[in-house]
Formats: structure tokens, sequence, C-alpha cells
């Protein structure tokens, strides 16, 4: 890890399950060099961890307010964390 990564968590609300949004959220992070996990919550919500250089982080929260085409996002809130030593990025539930 370098002294410019950032970590965040992020919540996505709306219709974001069914919408294949970890899979495109996943294709995003690996595109943008991010490490971290994507999973769905029992909530409808989606989470996810990302790390990585800061303006990589930002577009991937950029994206997220969008998400895949059959998304509808009604919130974002993205809480800055500790960068920890994670590798790949997972769709883990």
């Amino acid at each position: 890890m370098s002294a410019s990564e950032l970590g965040v968590e992020v919540v996505v609300t709306g219709v974001v399950q069914g919408v294949a949004f970890r899979w495109y959220a996943q294709a995003e992070a690996l595109r943008l060099g991010l490490r971290g996990w994507v999973r769905n919550e029992v909530d409808g919500s989606v989470h996810a961890y990302a790390v990585g250089e800061d303006v990589a982080v930002s577009d991937f929260v950029a994206w997220c307010h969008h998400g895949p085409p059959s998304a509808v996002v009604r919130d974002v809130q993205v809480t800055q964390v500790p960068a920890r030593p994670v590798s790949g990025f997972e769709i883990t539930a």
C-alpha cells in the first residue's frame, strides 16, 4: 500500500439487487485497479469496500451513483476507512 491509497466503504440503496450491480461493480473496480469486495445485504442494499489510489476510488464512488444500466440508485453513503491490505476484488455474497 502506498501513502496515496484510500479506503472507502460504500452502501448503495435503491433497485440495486437483481440487476447485476455486484458484477458490474467488480468489473469497474478491476478496471480502475482497485482491491476489495462487494456484497448484497439483507436490507436490499449493496455494500462495497474499495481500496486503491485516491483518484481511482473517487471514480468508483462516482460510478456507484448510477451503477449498471438496469439499476435505479436512490442513495450512496460513503465512509472513508483505513486502507486494509486486500488482494483482488471479490463478490463475497
